[in-house]
């Protein structure tokens, strides 16, 4: 598909990405400057340590999330590219439905560490640790809302060649 004929994303996702961007620089501006400190001036900042730790988390958070609603994330194919159509679309909603439970089980835990981490301190910087368990319900959130909308849709048909097509 060529880039004119292409959607243009949507505003939360190019949000996501925008974040994801600034994460992973500020990641890279944290330690560099802790590697530099380190070994020019024999000291460190240990809550550069913390903030490339938390911006850690959520970059593979949204990233997922993002990798998700781009049908991108890798897939194991050799089941379902020896089945029936009939049997691939009843595989496609047990392996949907089985997403959605994990994601609820995943939301319900994530709730409840931020809840414990709200009275929970870092030991350096003093935020509560609820911002770093937080990404994991964000995480739980964003892949719920995207498995049912692969629900929705319904599972893709194959292409000529035997392969399923992306459900975009």
């Amino acid at each position: 598909m060529s880039s004119e004929t292409q959607k243009p994303k949507p505003r939360l996702q190019r949000v996501a990405e925008l974040f994801m961007v600034l994460a992973l620089a500020g990641m890279v501006v944290a330690v560099f400057v802790n590697v530099v400190l380190r070994y020019v001036f024999n000291t460190s900042m240990v809550s550069y340590e913390e903030i490339s730790r938390l911006l850690f988390v959520w970059l593979v958070a949204i990233g997922s999330i993002v990798a998700a609603y781009e049908c991108s994330h890798l897939g194991f194919d050799m089941v379902t590219s020896r089945v029936s159509p009939q049997v691939r679309k009843l595989l496609f909603w047990l392996t949907q439905a089985l997403v959605v439970v994990c994601m609820l089980l995943l939301l319900w835990g994530s709730w409840a560490q931020v809840q414990a981490g709200m009275a929970s301190y870092s030991t350096v910087m003093g935020y509560p640790l609820a911002l770093g368990a937080a990404a994991t319900l964000v995480l739980a959130v964003g892949m719920l809302v995207v498995a049912l909308r692969d629900l929705r849709r319904g599972a893709p048909e194959p292409s000529h060649d035997g392969s399923v097509l992306d459900i975009e």
